[in-house]
């Protein structure tokens, strides 16, 4: 039987997207907010797409799906995969719109892009610098590009949980990665065929 990959819908992902690349690469994909069926999932994946702000309440207002998650990736060690702010809210706190909460399972902090002489918000393709070789990278070439939309960022305590970044007015978190937790700053799911091959890596990655 299929491993079943529950992908989180909480009002503030880009669902669509995210299943369709999930069924391309041949995930059995269950769409839920069911704290019952995330415990039970094989895999997890959490997409996001706005405001650090806006995607900790959404998440937050559907309940017991925090504490699912948490027993079943934290403490179970399901793999998970964060999408954009999917990945933010990995972290310990984001400093969007105020201060909030994240998930606390990377530590770290979600900050605004430097400012200059680029654009924010980083909207296109940008190259992948590895910084250490993964599984979740097998078959992905250096320099490689993906696509980024983005006012914010992830700024690791650890910087040996930094497996990619990009350039953007500095060096920028693309790929973080603890255990059995993978996130990206990158949108996978749009990225074309290198996108598809990242997420085929997730779906085959056994932590």
């Amino acid at each position: 039987m299929a491993e079943v990959v529950a992908l989180v819908d909480y009002g503030a992902g880009n669902l669509h997207s995210v299943e369709n690349a999930l069924r391309r690469v041949g995930a059995n994909v269950t769409v839920t907010a069911d704290p019952d069926v995330l415990r039970a999932a094989d895999r997890i994946v959490l997409p996001g797409v706005g405001s650090f702000r806006a995607c900790a309440e959404g998440l937050r207002a559907e309940t017991g799906v925090i504490e699912a998650m948490h027993e079943r990736v934290f403490v179970g060690g399901a793999p998970f995969l964060g999408i954009c702010v999917g990945m933010q809210l990995m972290a310990r706190s984001g400093h969007e719109n105020g201060s909030h909460r994240g998930l606390g399972w990377v530590e770290g902090e979600v900050i605004a892009l430097p400012k200059g002489t680029l654009k924010v918000p980083h909207m296109g393709w940008n190259e992948l610098v590895i910084r250490q070789r993964h599984p979740i990278l097998k078959g992905i070439k250096n320099g490689k590009d993906f696509y980024f939309v983005h006012s914010y960022h992830l700024r690791c305590e650890d910087e040996r949980e930094i497996l990619a970044s990009t350039e953007y007015g500095g060096s920028i978190c693309a790929v973080v990665g603890r255990e059995n937790m993978i996130g990206t700053q990158f949108h996978p799911e749009k990225s074309q065929v290198t996108g598809l091959k990242f997420i085929s890596n997730f779906l085959s990655w056994r932590p």
